[in-house]
């Protein structure tokens, strides 16, 4: 079978379990799958090669008519989210297929995990930026949590692009690269990965293998 190199999941939430030295290591567990192979992607017909995975079931009265359409040609269930993968060789999978965190990642490799990340509203520079704020002594008048001059005056007459000011926070599509895989329950579904993911508990992830890994002695 062709590899596979990513699966949706649902992030569960974090917790920590204990390794062979009883040292505390924190994790996120994550559902990943079953997904399953909505569409099969050919060089002949669609000039790449990739397979569509779906994950997450849905109501059939929440699924628009486009989207019926194409959950009904290929035969299977409509799901909730739908994501576009590359492989190697497309011949090597089948409309229907399912495809588990096992398929996936092993135990002690690399991922990267790609999520929205949670949304904070409208923030301060201080909180947005980690700017240092003000000074608090005498002569600072409730200015101490502004970000203080963003410009020149006659020259050049406005303030450049890209000037770190307050402004929305979060919302936005976040990849954190290079996770530990600290363990893998393919019977269960489950990945837990060291260290925080993007995202909210419940939300819908994105997990594939490290495309940036690092082997050996770091230089």
């Amino acid at each position: 079978m062709s590899t596979l190199n990513a699966i949706l999941g649902e992030k569960l939430g974090m917790t920590q379990i204990f390794d062979a030295e009883s040292r505390a290591i924190p994790v996120t567990v994550i559902k990943a799958g079953p997904c399953q192979v909505v569409q099969v992607k050919t060089p002949e017909r669609d000039g790449y090669s990739a397979i569509q995975i779906g994950f997450g079931e849905v109501k059939p009265s929440r699924v628009n008519k486009p989207a019926a359409g194409h959950f009904a040609k290929a035969g299977v269930a409509p799901v909730g989210n739908l994501v576009e993968v590359r492989v190697d060789d497309p011949n090597a999978f089948e409309v229907g297929q399912e495809i588990g965190i096992g398929d996936v990642l092993t135990k002690g490799g690399k991922a990267d995990v790609t999520g929205v990340s949670k949304g904070k509203g409208f923030a301060g520079v201080m909180k947005r930026h980690n700017f240092s704020g003000q000074g608090a002594s005498h002569g600072n008048h409730k200015k101490h949590r502004a970000p203080g001059s963003i410009g020149a005056c006659a020259t050049p007459a406005r303030v450049f692009k890209g000037t770190r000011m307050a402004g929305r926070m979060g919302g936005d599509r976040t990849t954190i690269l290079n996770i530990e895989v600290v363990e893998v329950d393919a019977e269960r579904g489950l990945v837990l990965l060291g260290g925080p993911v993007p995202g909210p508990n419940g939300s819908i992830v994105l997990v594939r293998e490290a495309v940036k890994a690092r082997s050996g002695t770091d230089v």
